[in-house]
Order: structure tokens, then sequence, then C-alpha cells
């Protein structure tokens, strides 16, 4: 299973790709870093990474080489890449306010805000009546949200129909207001930088850029031709990629009291007609096409087919859409000239609302039957950007660059996390696959780059981020599926191993419920803490919560009490879906969410996958992501796979089958495959788990927010149980 490094040599350094001379050098830098601090595995990487002997140049089989070396037969849960410094954390957002606030609350057992971190996340889940009070009131001062009336309280517990809560009674706002207005608070003035941006195919031309004036006045003059269109309260769709025109039109929606209706710009027709229908949407925004790399998709023609709504139609291109369109739907130069009237078409006072008042509609992911239609309020993104702000340090200064949609979760949570900041959001319109995206990361200047799992497997596999500047990047953040470790070794070593914040929740939960964190070392493919103010524990098959010291692997099992939660689903009974069935834990009905958890030595916490996707496997229960992560790499053909399980339809054990996309040129069979995951489960899981088929295919089935859909496999399997079956 590889070498420790002790046994490491020249000859492996020179092997993993390096020339003599600099393997030399290496040489004698590992030899005074073992000298340093011995062989210590945490203490020795720790050291390795600060003289930075590893470099973004360097070719990735050097950085495996030293990684698993120094990792070479660890045990004491998931190994550790990035530290925080005790200096830097004193200047994260949390370490400032955790050393303002924390001597008083905790007295004399308070160190410092890497050692009292675990103290304070588990002090606003024990003690709830007083940091819903300290916590939150901190986080709102810390936030430039302007209330038109202050909330009562921070949370009020009268209302015993909500299970959770209601989160600040009596507070009326408008959060798009919050987000296009200046603030001394957090240095967010007219002149800063709000967005910047690029255009596919412009690689060498300078990055547009738009000040936060530029982007309020452009929110108003939309909102003023809204006016002109519609109704108070109506829903009205948007399904366009996220360009700053997207960004616009969603604020100008919220600010002027209407309803967005989320669609991303991937779905099918009939996906499209799905989501108006249960939003009961009155009209929809529109691109005539997509742009993705030179080539052009149609889009206008997606939505027509859908339902007869106006559209108002955004040319992908130039100032004039290139479709000709029906006698109903209108173009962009039109809809905004409805307002040359005006005398000020820029201004225009925001309706305000309750902060219980539905702003934005957005929908799950559907892999199943119709998908759920999740109501976002006010509050929610107040939710979501306290956790960009505590977890990912979101600052301004920042630029944080997503590749997303405002179809799905993420894209909300990026405008706002970066406009509630005082952070400038940096939007690539075009393919976030290629070389131009890198290089708009750099050009741009960009310090927080979100990414998903897969998209970091093809840059690293198809090796198109190479030669490019990414070290003004201070950190990754990644959603979406469990990540792979090799593929984020990779990603890390890009920037000199600065730390990937992994982040998991749901869009019924407006931001995530685990996540890491600066102030506690983070681990790859694990998540160091449960967010500020969340409380969960982990099931047992019987329904029991581990204690909460334990290694274990169960179903999640959330507290109510999680600020941003929804208490209404549109077409769905919310009771039903979240709370009917789970057990009673300290007098509180636990939330469902869904997930498998695996709780590691040391307190990490590992995603095992869905309660739907656990498989029986000769009366063991496991994940298919632990499955897959053992299969990955288990030979160097492999590019990912995905692992499913069918009972025979006569009955009978489960049975295990892999599918596998092999990465470009590489040539195997499934029998020769068949055998190394054998090897591989046998060896590193259970020695009675065995695969029964594995079939080579050209790409996984996913969502369009990139989840895998097993189940669309796990049919597959189904119904090559039956054939052979028959046969």
């Amino acid at each position: 299973m590889g070498k420790s490094i002790s046994e490491v040599g020249m000859e492996d350094l020179v092997r993993a790709g390096v020339g003599e001379e600099e393997a030399k050098w290496l040489m004698a830098e590992l030899k005074a870093a073992i000298a340093k601090v011995g062989f210590s595995q945490k203490e020795l990487w720790r050291e390795v990474t600060a003289r930075k002997l590893l470099k973004p140049s360097h070719p990735h089989p050097l950085h495996q080489l030293l990684y698993y070396s120094v990792y070479h037969n660890y045990h004491n849960g998931p190994p550790l890449y990035w530290f925080p410094s005790l200096n830097e954390s004193r200047y994260t957002n949390l370490g400032r306010i955790m050393e303002t606030h924390c001597p008083k609350l905790f007295r004399a057992s308070y160190e410092d805000p890497i050692s009292s971190f675990k103290e304070f996340q588990r002090f606003s889940v024990q003690h709830p009546e007083a940091i819903f009070q300290i916590y939150w009131s901190i986080v709102l001062k810390e936030l430039p949200i302007h209330f038109l009336e202050a909330p009562k309280c921070i949370l009020d517990f009268s209302d015993k129909s909500k299970r959770g809560g209601n989160w600040l009674p009596g507070s009326v706002l408008n959060i798009a207001e919050s987000c296009v207005r200046s603030s001394n608070y957090s240095n967010k003035q007219d002149d800063c930088v709000a967005i910047v941006w690029r255009e596919e195919g412009n690689d060498d031309k300078e990055v547009n850029c738009m000040t936060l004036k530029q982007l309020r006045e452009q929110v108003m003059m939309v909102a003023n031709a809204l006016d002109n269109m519609f109704s108070k309260g109506d829903a009205i769709a948007i399904d366009m990629p996220m360009t700053v025109t997207a960004v616009v039109i969603y604020l100008a929606i919220v600010l002027a009291g209407y309803v967005v209706v989320s669609i991303a710009d991937s779905f099918a027709a009939q996906e499209i007609a799905v989501r108006l229908r249960v939003s009961n949407a009155r009209a929809i925004f529109t691109q005539d096409s997509v742009v993705r790399g030179g080539r052009r998709f149609p889009l206008y023609s997606r939505v027509i087919e859908a339902a007869p709504l106006k559209a108002i139609v955004i040319p992908a291109t130039g100032e004039d859409v290139q479709v000709q369109l029906r006698n109903q739907d209108l173009s962009w130069k039109y809809f905004l000239a409805g307002v040359s009237h005006l005398p000020r078409p820029n201004c225009y006072f925001p309706v305000y609302q309750s902060i219980e008042s539905v702003t934005n509609i957005l929908f799950s992911s559907g892999t199943t039957g119709d998908p759920k239609a999740i109501s976002w309020t006010h509050l929610s993104p107040i939710r979501c950007t306290a956790d960009s702000w505590a977890h990912l340090d979101i600052q301004s200064g920042d630029v944080f660059c997503y590749p997303t949609n405002l179809g799905w979760v993420m894209g909300p949570v990026l405008l706002y996390s970066c406009f509630l900041t005082g952070a400038t959001l940096a939007l690539y319109h075009g393919s976030p696959l290629d070389h131009g995206f890198g290089k708009f990361v750099q050009d741009a200047g960009v310090t927080v780059l979100g990414t998903v799992p897969s998209l970091v497997k093809t840059w690293k596999s198809t090796g198109c981020m190479k030669g490019l500047d990414w070290t003004r990047i201070r950190m990754f953040a990644s959603t979406g599926e469990a990540s792979n470790v090799d593929d984020d070794l990779w990603l890390s070593s890009r920037v000199y191993y600065k730390p990937i914040i992994e982040c998991c929740g749901g869009t019924e939960l407006s931001s995530s419920y685990i996540m890491g964190n600066l102030l506690q070392p983070q681990a790859f493919g694990a998540f160091s803490s449960a967010t500020m103010s969340t409380g969960f524990v982990i099931l047992d098959e019987d329904g029991h919560p581990y204690p909460d010291d334990e290694a274990c692997v169960g179903e999640i099992g959330l507290f109510p009490t999680y600020m941003g939660a929804t208490d209404r689903l549109l077409n769905a009974d919310h009771e039903k879906v979240y709370f009917e069935g789970m057990p009673i834990y300290k007098d509180m009905q636990l939330r469902r969410h869904g997930d498998i958890l695996k709780r590691t030595i040391g307190g990490y916490l590992v995603v095992n996958g869905r309660a739907d996707d656990t498989m029986n496997l000769g009366g063991i229960k496991t994940s298919s992501i632990e499955i897959e992560r053992v299969c990955d790499g288990a030979d160097e053909s492999v590019l990912e796979t995905a692992a499913v399980s069918a009972a025979p339809s006569n009955g009978g054990p489960e049975q295990l089958a892999i599918f596998v996309v092999v990465k470009e040129g590489m040539n195997i069979s499934p029998d020769t495959l068949k055998k190394r995951f054998s090897r591989a489960i046998q060896s590193n899981l259970n020695p009675l788990f065995k695969v029964r088929w594995v079939k080579i295919v050209g790409m996984l089935p996913r969502t369009a927010s990139n989840k895998l859909l097993r189940r669309v496999l796990r049919e597959q399997w189904k119904q090559h149980i039956q054939i052979q079956s028959k046969l």
C-alpha cells in the first residue's frame, strides 16, 4: 500500500516527475522538516506545507507521493492537510466576534478562537435562549441588514404550530434593498465594485466591472419596468444563465415585491412546464439562446414549448434577440423602453414586507416525481449569508466566484453572500469546464472559488487549468456530492494547500447544516463541524441517538430550531415530508434531512450518501459512496464510479453492480475491473462483499445540479438481473 515517508528516496521523487536537481533540493528539505518535527504525521505534513515544498507547478504524482507517504498507515481519523494560524484566526469574522464576546460568555475557560471554537458552537446549540439572542444579534449587526421595523426578538416559541419557532417576529424589510444599499459599517460604498464578469471567448480582454451604485440603478430601473406589467405578489420566473442581467432581474423582482421562480437553464421543456405550473408563474425572463464553446443552444424555443406565458427575452450576445418572438412576448430592449417616460427611471421605493413574505420559489433536484416547491422568505438570505460570513469568512474585499445558476440554491446563496457582506460577485458568462473560466478566475483576482466535485474531477483529468496562477485564492468552497480525496488534493495543491471548505445542506434549509471553517484543521472530503447554532444527532437503526463523541454511522436528525429552515411547501405536506416518523429527542421532534453521516475518530463528519442510497450486502449495511470511494482508487483507468445494488425479482440477497466511466484513451475490460474492484472492496471494506457486474459507460446520469441519479442506474441493474434470471 505504498511507502512511508522514511522510505521515500531520490528515485521516487524523479519517478514522480521532477528533475534530479529539484529532487535533491526536495530530499534535503524533507530531511530538514523531519529533523525539526520528527515523524508525527500531522506535524510533518504541516511543516511540509508551511515550507511550501510542494508547488502548484509540480506534477500531481509528486503531490500524491508526499501526501500519501506522510500519512502512510494513518488510523486516527481523516488525515488533516490544513491547519489554522492562531494569529490569522483572530482576524476572521468568527474569530473577531469570539475575541470580543467569549471572554464574557465563558470567563476563564475561554482561550482563543481555535481552542474554544467547539465550545462556542456547542454553546450555541445547548443554550438557545442565550445564544439566539447573543449570536444572532451580533450577526445582524455585522451584516448590513436594513429593517424598516426591527424584530421584537430573535426567536419566539408562542406559535406552537411552528416547530422551529418564529424567527425575527414583527420585522419588516426588503432584503434586496439591503443588497443594493451602501453601508459604512461593512465598507460597502457606492464606488465599490459589486460585480466583475467576462464573456466566454474574450479571454484576453479586461474583466468588466459594475459598481454598487450602477447595480442599484439598474435594479431600480428594472423594478420600475416590472410595475408597468405586473401586480404585486405575482410570481415571475427566471430561466437563463447566471449573468449580470439575470442577477439584476432577480434583485429587481424581490425589490419590487414580486416572487422569483427559479428555473435552471438546462431543463427540457417538460421540466420547465412543471415548475411554471406548480409556482403559478405569470411570466418568464429568458434568453434567446445559451452560448457555450462558441456554439448556440436554443433556450427561448424550450420556454415557449413549455407554456404560453409572456416571455421577456434577453439576447445572449449583442443588443437584439436573434429569434422571432411570439406576439405576447417582448425583447429586453422593448421591456426597458417602457420606463423611458419616467423622470427618474433609476429611482425606486422598495416594497417592504413582513420577514415571512415569500421572495423566491426554488425546487428540489426532482429525482423522483414532481420536484418539491420550496419557498424562500426574506429570512432565508440572512441565514445563508450568515453561514458564508462565519464559515467561509466572506468579507468586504473578497471576490467570490461560483459557477452555478439561479435555478439552484447556490445561485441565490452566492448572490446574497456577496451583496450582504460587501464582497464582489464574479461571473463567467460561459462554460466552467475550460481554460477560459480558469483564466477569468486568475484575471478577476478571485479569492474564494466555489466548486462541485464533478467539476474538479474534469479540471484534473483534462489538465485545462495548467499554467494559470490561482494563488490569490485563499479558500475553496465545495458543495453538491461527497468530494473525492485525491481530486481535492489536486485542487488544494494548485494554491499551496489552502483550505477547501466542504458545505452540505439543502434548499429547504437555506444553507448548510455541516461545514468546514477557518478555526479548525481541515481534512479532504470531510466536514469539521455543524454550522453555528445548528444541532443534530446521528441515529442508529432503531432511531436512537449515538453519543455525541462516538464514532458511528447513521441517519441524521436535525434539531427543529434551525434559523431559515422551511415551514411550508407549495406542493407537498411539509409536516409529512420533514417530521412524520422522526423520533423525539429532549422534548423536540427531530427534523428529517435524509443524509447518512459517518462521524470519524476525532469528530470529523463524512456524508455517506442519502438514506435511499444505503444497501444491504450479505446482511451488512453500507453506502454507495463508501464503495465508490474504494473503487475510484482501484485502477488508474477509472475516472469515476457509481455503485448500486438490487435483489433478484424472485428474492435473495442484494447484488452489487458498479457503473464505471474510464479516462479518455484508457482501454480496460469490465472483467478486469470487476476483479480489481472486488479485491479493493474486500481489502478495504469487507471481505464478504462481492461485485456481481461491472458496466463501462460514457457518462453517469446526473441532475442539472450535478447530483448522481443512482435510481436510474439501479433500474438498469434490476432489468439486467431480470433478463439473466429468465435466461
